[in-house]
């Protein structure tokens, strides 16, 4: 039997990750959960390219900074955009 990844028309389907994407995201939030002083466990991690969109929700403005500043420090990062929301 022969896998071949899936495909719709010779491109990957919308939504899925490549490897890159899948350790670019893994990367960052592994960075994430070793912070100090931020609870990022509702914090979701998605790769677009080199820009990484941060969303869910945090208890303080400070832990969304400090969500967006951790996460630019991860190689291979060019962008961050933050939608963190403050429970």
């Amino acid at each position: 039997m022969v896998f071949k990844e899936r495909t719709f028309y010779g491109q990957p389907p919308e939504g899925l990750a490549g490897p890159d994407q899948a350790d670019l995201e893994t990367r960052v939030a592994n960075c994430l959960a070793t912070v100090d002083g931020l609870d990022a466990s509702d914090v979701v991690v998605v790769s677009k390219g080199n820009t990484i969109v941060l969303s869910g929700a945090v208890a303080s403005t400070e832990e969304a900074e400090r969500a967006e500043e951790a996460a630019r420090t991860v190689e291979g990062v060019a962008e961050i955009v933050n939608r963190i929301a403050i429970a």
